[in-house]
């Protein structure tokens, strides 16, 4: 496929592409710290969640993201919450809380507002199935607008046999393409240039983020069926922006200071290399 003119341009130089602000904040910080890596932390103990963040975040600087999804901490109360904001302020980095909201607008509003998690306060960015329709956008973005944050839609899924792939797909671009103040790009497999468009549509210049799951280095994939990919692979040959990697960095031992340090280290070098590659065009 082609892509629009966002794929050679810098992350910096794609920042006014944008209104939302935490669109512009993702991208400020990505050239800032010359990172496009965002560590998914999918652990069941708030201590162990604290864990990795110190592991990672304080030993060099380019961490991006810290992917998390707060609904299966076992031990959560809300001082955690506290703790997470605490360290996104000392480390500088952004949340992205995985919620995958998928109900009514009425409903995704109070479990993104409100609840024991109170999502919208803390996380930076959020994402949503599209299944529901427009509505699902109108009901997080009366929460989430106000407050600066953004929405990632789910057009693609990196699990084999995944029904987010046609019309599905193409819905859903459709949406953000008419949300663009709160939808700020994708979880997907590629860039999503053009998708869904018509002939009269120009997207040439069309621009949204692209964050893409299942990437590793060492493993092709799992046996509950998700698929991996290099960060060259994404990156370069598929135009997504940010690589998510969670079990190729912490493993199962989340007290491995060292070892998740140089893996994170490794994953960051490796996808920032591809990205330097497509913008020198290598």
């Amino acid at each position: 496929m082609s892509f629009s003119s966002a794929y050679k341009k810098t992350y910096g130089n794609r920042v006014s592409n944008f209104s939302n602000p935490t669109a512009k904040l993702i991208l400020e910080t990505m050239e800032r710290k010359k990172s496009n890596l965002a560590v998914s932390v999918d652990v069941t103990d708030a201590n162990d969640l604290l864990a990795i963040i110190e592991a990672v975040a304080p030993y060099h600087s380019h961490e991006l993201f810290f992917k998390t999804h707060i609904d299966i901490i076992q031990n959560f109360d809300f001082s955690l919450i506290e703790k997470l904001q605490h360290l996104s302020q000392k480390y500088d980095f952004v949340y992205f809380e995985d919620r995958k909201f998928a109900d009514i607008g009425n409903t995704v509003a109070l479990q993104y507002s409100s609840g024991v998690y109170k999502i919208a306060s803390w996380s930076h960015l959020t994402n949503a199935h599209p299944v529901p329709g427009l509505s699902i956008i109108k009901g997080l973005s009366s929460v989430g607008l106000p407050l600066g944050r953004g929405l990632l839609l789910l057009a693609e899924m990196s699990t084999k046999g995944s029904l987010a792939v046609g019309t599905y797909t193409e819905e859903a671009v459709r949406m953000a393409r008419q949300n663009r103040d709160f939808v700020i790009g994708f979880i997907a497999q590629k860039r999503m240039d053009g998708v869904g468009s018509s002939e009269e549509e120009d997207t040439s210049d069309e621009d949204f983020l692209i964050l893409t799951p299942g990437i590793g280095l060492d493993a092709k994939g799992d046996s509950m069926g998700q698929q991996y990919r290099t960060p060259r692979e994404a990156i370069f040959g598929s135009g997504c922006d940010i690589i998510i990697v969670g079990r190729g960095i912490y493993g199962t031992d989340s007290k491995a200071v060292d070892t998740i340090a140089a893996q994170a280290e490794r994953y960051m070098a490796e996808g920032w290399a591809a990205y330097l590659a497509r913008i020198n065009n290598e």
